[in-house]
Parts: C-alpha cells; sequence; structure tokens
C-alpha cells in the first residue's frame, strides 16, 4: 500500500492510499483539481471515498469526483449526507475498502459529527489530532475532544497520523510556550523548522510522537500540570485540556 499527500488550498493535505495495480481510495478531497491530476498522473483507479467531517475544504471537491467516476462509493458521518456521501458511518462501523478493513471512530468536538478512520497503521483523523495539537472547537466542547483524545491515544503506537492540515509547525510554537524547558517538545519543534524551512512536509507523524510532544496528548503529565498550576489549579485532565484549547484560541 502507497501513502500519498496531495496538497490543497494554503495548508490541506488530501490523502490517498494506493495499491501497486492502481486502485485507490481518497481521504477528505476539499477540491477536485488536484487529485484529478495525481489520478492522471498516476493512472490510478479511485474505489472510494473517506470523508471525516462536512467542512468544504474537507468535502468540496467530491461532486466533480463523483461526475467524473460514477459508482465511486463516498463514506461518511451523517453530516456529509448533503455533501456527497452515499454511505453513512458511525462509531463502531468497519467500512471495507482495498482489502482494508478501516474501523469508524466517533471524534465529536471540531464538529458534533466528526468521525475519524483507522487501518493499521494508518489513522485519517480530520481535523481532530493535528502533528503537536488538536482542532479547534467550532461545534463540540472541550470535554468532547478530550474524549476523542482518549479514544485515539488507545491506538497502537506505531499507528500513521494523517492529518489534515500542514499546521504542525504553529502547533509546536504553541507547545514550547506552555513547555519550554520539556526536551522533547523542544527538539520536534526544531526538527519541525527545519522540515518547514526546506519547505517539507511533517506528515504523517507517529502516534509515539505525539504522545511525546503533544501537550493536548499530556494532560496527566506532571510537568505539564506544574506548570498549568503557575497560573491557574485544575483537578481533572478534561479541565487541563480546556485549557490548553482556549490558550491556543488565543496565542
Amino acid at each position: 500500500m502507497n501513502l500519498i499527500s496531495i496538497p490543497a488550498f494554503q495548508d490541506n493535505y488530501i490523502w490517498v492510499l494506493s495499491q501497486d495495480d492502481g486502485q485507490c481510495l481518497i481521504v477528505d478531497p476539499g477540491e477536485a483539481a488536484p487529485v484529478l491530476a495525481a489520478i492522471d498522473k498516476n493512472q490510478w483507479a479511485p474505489q472510494a471515498i473517506l470523508l471525516t467531517h462536512h467542512h468544504h475544504d474537507h468535502v468540496g471537491g467530491v461532486k466533480e469526483l463523483t461526475q467524473k467516476y460514477p459508482g465511486l462509493v463516498v463514506y461518511g458521518p451523517e453530516e456529509t449526507q448533503d455533501k456527497g456521501a452515499t454511505h453513512i458511518v458511525k462509531e463502531g462501523d468497519v467500512v471495507d475498502v482495498l482489502g482494508c478493513e478501516f474501523s469508524v471512530i466517533a471524534t465529536p468536538g471540531h464538529t458534533l459529527g466528526h468521525v475519524c478512520f483507522f487501518s493499521d497503521p494508518y489513522l485519517f483523523s480530520g481535523d481532530t489530532l493535528f502533528s503537536g495539537g488538536c482542532g479547534r472547537l467550532f461545534e463540540g466542547t472541550a470535554d468532547q475532544m478530550y474524549q476523542s483524545f482518549k479514544k485515539l491515544s488507545k491506538l497502537p503506537e506505531h499507528s500513521l497520523v494523517c492529518c489534515a492540515h500542514e499546521y504542525t509547525l504553529e502547533n509546536m510554537k504553541f507547545a514550547v510556550s506552555i513547555l519550554p524547558h520539556d526536551r522533547a517538545v523542544n527538539e520536534y519543534f526544531k526538527e519541525v523548522k527545519e522540515l518547514r524551512a526546506k519547505n517539507q512536509k511533517t506528515l504523517p507523524v507517529t502516534l509515539k510522537k505525539e504522545r511525546s510532544n503533544n501537550v493536548f496528548m499530556r494532560t496527566d503529565d506532571i510537568d505539564l500540570i506544574k506548570e498549568i498550576n503557575k497560573e491557574t489549579n485544575l483537578q481533572q485532565p478534561e479541565q487541563r485540556f480546556a485549557w490548553l484549547r482556549s490558550k491556543k484560541d488565543n496565542f
């Protein structure tokens, strides 16, 4: 299986999994043009589309792609039904594409119906889990996003986080502001700065790396708790998660 990320808009990634025979699936095609160009260049045969949520920069290319490839199956949560989804999925469902079984994980927070798709080792996390960060809370609550993160954190550490945006540099700037003396955070920040200076991608990234560098995955971490306690005393991890998200919103 080959994993490819197609840049779109300013900082989106449209993910593609392709087999050696050219069959492929497409994740969150926010626009059709770069996907169609990649299909033509690589002689791919699209089999399915996976949608994580209803925002336009994730679904905007669906109509054109399904017109070009009639019969293309589009899996997505209920909130994508009017965005081109042909098969509605929910927590616990399994989607079989390209011989891979993708578990559907409900991850509300960014939107109320957001889902992630996981087929070891690929985690298509949409706008829930970013490298070094988490999605904005446009519809859901911090507690919902915290619970979503708890679900994702239970996946195998070798899982490849394939999120939908190149936000890693900004996320790690924030992480360093929260944990300025943390070795893992500083080392990853340096690595990300070097990659972005060369205009190289920071994704995908392993879940193991996220557990070390993503402050939103470290709400039970003693060093993080000490830093937060300099400003406020929060007893519960979900409260610390909400505090971090509020800080990031204003960073």
